[in-house]
């Protein structure tokens, strides 16, 4: 048994430092609702903050070494907290202090039914279908997603059945300290180039985390580096899902006329299913939400029961979410921060009817802009119009020397601008009835949608 197992079994008291993080607040909640005393604190006064205190955890804004009582027993940190913070220095010299990995692999082994989710794309989507499935069905699921859920209101939830839906992300082989009962990959792309070097690298993680995996992999049939990921491995039960006949579970008669429906016809094994209708729109979702069916009908969800939830389903936080029609301006914002990922999302957008779609984009992380630089080139021209941001940087230092007009300048009918404030004001400015607007990044682009809504009202 790993160290933080047996802490976590034998504790009482538990201090998260960054308790308000996405992450970090639905594990808090997990653990309130187990039983723990649970204390935390955070730089940030958030609604994620203001949550789990009202859940029952005592918690503190701003971040010093007083915040942690001599009887706290463990403590988990989310690895966003920068070095020199005095809070999580006085931790890790006086306390079992672990990363929220590291806590977040210790719950998948509680659960006799942890799914995790994986995959360069979709997790989150899939992890909230799954979920919204799971709860329909009244199997009573706990889960961590990396967005909010609209019909939990919630980044995560406990629930008392042995079902435990993960999201199990890649980036720092975060997802290799979780054990997981079922795995389900939707797909291997390039990505995290900052960490993984290679497309190789980025495999061996991924068959790691299914290697580690105790009973069921359900993987993308159709997708090339998956199924090589996959070759030779022993022990595991491999159903597949895709549009391939090969494919274990496989969409048939895919019909996706644009706007926000979209249907298909499931069969197993050669064998008709159900007619599956969903309230998410671009072809991607057609095998996110056949990974959820599959996923869920392992989990013991009735195909009916499946359909109905699949149908109701309108999407995770930041995934194509709809922000509201202002003076005839339909407002969209989304996640996408990889190529593929835009790629999918523009494409979709261009299908539903709109006078002229706006993409815009906030390059996220020197590294990943200098790498995938074509490549975010080529998909951002799927749109009718155009506007990039200045790149967030994040965690990394520009050493390479990339500009955002290295990117604008490669893409037609594009104007670069820095602030978010700026591009608000332009976008108000030029936006005309029957325009869509979509804001695609990983940082706080999220925050034009936001304002230009206020200026158009």
């Amino acid at each position: 048994m790993k160290q933080i197992d047996e802490l976590l079994k034998n504790s009482k008291k538990i201090h998260f430092i960054g308790i308000g993080g996405a992450g970090m607040c639905p594990i808090a909640e997990i653990l309130l609702s187990l039983g723990y005393t649970v204390t935390g604190s955070d730089n940030n006064d958030t609604e994620t903050f203001r949550r789990v205190e009202k859940e029952g955890a005592k918690v503190y804004l701003g971040q010093v070494k007083e915040n942690i009582a001599d009887d706290v027993e463990l403590v988990i940190y989310t690895n966003a907290i920068l070095d020199g913070n005095e809070e999580l220095e006085y931790a890790k010299k006086n306390f079992p202090a672990f990363e929220r990995a590291e806590a977040l692999g210790a719950l998948s082994r509680i659960f006799s039914n942890c799914i995790g989710i994986c995959g360069t794309h979709g997790k989150t989507t899939v992890t909230s279908m799954t979920t919204q499935i799971l709860l329909d069905a009244g199997l009573d699921p706990s889960a961590v997603i990396g967005g909010k859920l609209p019909a939990i209101d919630a980044y995560g939830r406990f629930g008392k059945s042995q079902n435990f839906v993960c999201e199990s992300c890649e980036y720092n082989n975060t997802f290799l300290h979780m054990n997981a009962d079922m795995a389900v990959v939707l797909n291997i792309d390039e990505d995290h180039l900052d960490f993984f070097k290679n497309l190789e690298n980025i495999k061996k993680s991924f068959r790691k985390f299914c290697e580690n995996t105790t009973k069921t992999i359900i993987y993308n049939g159709d997708d090339k580096n998956t199924a090589d990921m996959l070759k030779a491995i022993e022990g595991k039960r491999l159903i597949s899902f895709g549009k391939s006949a090969d494919c274990e579970w496989q969409a048939k008669n895919v019909n996706v006329p644009g706007g926000f429906r979209s249907d298909y016809d499931a069969y197993h094994n050669g064998e008709f299913v159900a007619h599956v209708e969903i309230s998410v729109p671009g072809e991607h979702n057609i095998l996110n939400s056949l990974a959820a069916f599959a996923a869920s009908y392992e989990s013991g969800a009735d195909i009916s029961g499946i359909c109905r939830a699949l149908k109701e389903f309108r999407g995770a936080g930041r995934r194509f979410e709809f922000k509201g029609t202002y003076r005839g301006v339909t407002i969209v914002d989304d996640y996408a921060h990889h190529p593929k990922e835009i790629e999918v999302t523009l494409n979709a957008a261009m299908k539903m009817g709109y006078k002229r779609v706006w993409a815009v984009h906030q390059p996220f992380t020197f590294s990943r802009t200098a790498a995938l630089l074509d490549d975010f080139a080529r998909v951002l021209q799927i749109a009718d119009k155009c506007v990039v941001s200045e790149i967030m940087g994040s965690r990394e230092v520009n050493t390479i020397g990339i500009k955002a007009t290295d990117l604008s300048d490669k893409i037609p009918n594009c104007m670069q601008i820095d602030k978010l404030a700026d591009i608000a004001d332009y976008l108000a400015e030029n936006c005309k009835d029957g325009d869509m607007v979509i804001t695609l990044g990983c940082g706080d682009v999220y925050k034009v949608s936001r304002m230009l809504a206020d200026k158009l009202k």
